[in-house]
């Protein structure tokens, strides 16, 4: 396997977290002539592109949002494409998931999958659970609104029992109660084909994420462009609300820790 150009890259700068928006599979098709679910049939390359190109960088944590929850009010034809594809790329890639020590979380509401995809999904997720090179945030059947209200609901089921002081719930514990409890919140958050929107994915969790958006459609998508989103990221000055004054002294206090 060729060697990755990284000559734009400062390696002690990567993001610890990055999150993708799949988008284009559908207009990327369209201008060629074919149909959208070839698109999404195309679109798995990238998919697995990027995976390769986060393990080799060390990125320990990809987010892919491969379908919400507003998804299933797409035509039933492509909805069960999708759902075939799905179950077909986790059970062709589960050996190279495991050689490579990729762990895959599933994130979103599964209970609305079909039962054969279920089935696979927690087979694969149940198989690389000890893997520790890259975690696979898995988003299908995710809504970020949903996962919020899930959150909320939890807290209330347990504050209900006697086990949680109300007064207590502060955002960090919000955060763990979420489907990326586990998780740290995405540093940087790509978006392909060029839409300025985040389309209900991780409302919470990218309050302070940087957010990048290229017209490249997804299926177009590999490690150059991957790499491209990354040089630009870096481009950055992270403020969280601070001034740069700010965030520069305390990240010289916590270098000198």
């Amino acid at each position: 396997m060729p060697d990755l150009d990284t000559s734009g890259l400062d390696l002690a700068r990567l993001p610890r977290h990055v999150a993708v928006i799949m988008d284009g599979n559908g207009r990327w098709a369209q201008r060629r002539g074919l149909s959208r679910i070839e698109g999404h049939r195309r679109g798995k390359d990238s998919v697995r592109a990027v995976v390769e190109t986060a393990r080799r960088l060390g990125i320990p944590y990809l987010s892919l949002f491969a379908f919400s929850t507003e998804n299933w009010q797409r035509p039933a034809r492509e909805v069960n494409a999708l759902m075939t594809l799905l179950r077909r790329y986790l059970r062709t890639e589960v050996r190279k998931l495991m050689k490579n020590e990729v762990r895959v979380h599933a994130i979103g509401d599964l209970a609305r999958l079909p039962e054969t995809v279920r089935r696979e999904l927690d087979h694969v997720v149940e198989l690389t659970r000890h893997n520790r090179r890259l975690t696979v945030g898995l988003c299908v059947s995710y809504g970020g609104r949903e996962d919020i209200v899930e959150a909320a609901r939890r807290l209330a089921r347990e504050a209900r029992s006697g086990g949680l002081d109300p007064e207590a719930i502060d955002q960090a514990m919000l955060s763990r109660a979420l489907s990326t409890g586990e998780m740290p919140d995405p540093d940087l958050l790509i978006r392909t084909s060029g839409e300025m929107r985040v389309s209900n994915f991780y409302l919470w969790q990218i309050a302070y994420t940087e957010i990048y958006v290229t017209e490249t459609l997804w299926p177009d998508f590999r490690e150059a462009q991957f790499l491209a989103a990354l040089e630009h990221y870096q481009q950055r000055e992270r403020r969280f609300g601070l001034t740069g004054e700010q965030q520069q002294s305390r990240e010289r206090a916590g270098a000198a820790r």
